[in-house]
């Protein structure tokens, strides 16, 4: 069985974290109606206003839509984004898995 899932990364500055996340928390919905199958958000380590969020989606048609189609910009806009998003669409091509430890 081929699965066709998809990857997708969305970084970009927020004024101010604690304000944007109740944003995200309530865009949950509206992600899983496009696909998402799952999810993994992220800060950087010396910026907590720099947010990174990771998603596996069903298929990439699915994510391109959201990305295009959905209210995604209108809710960033309102959660407060600073900038244009960096959104970038993966292709896996191999998997490695660690060596557990001696």
């Amino acid at each position: 069985m081929v699965i066709n899932m998809a990857t997708i990364i969305v970084k970009h500055s927020v004024e101010d974290f604690d304000a944007w996340k109740p944003y995200y928390d309530d865009h949950e919905d509206t992600r899983r109606e496009y696909g998402l199958q799952e999810a993994r958000l992220f800060r950087l380590a010396d910026d907590p206003n720099e947010i990174v969020m990771v998603a596996e989606w069903d298929t990439a048609e699915n994510a391109q839509k959201f990305v295009e189609e959905s209210d995604l910009k209108d809710v960033m806009a309102e959660a407060g984004v600073v900038g244009e998003p960096e959104i970038m669409f993966l292709d896996e091509i191999e998997a490695a898995r660690g060596t557990p430890a001696a």
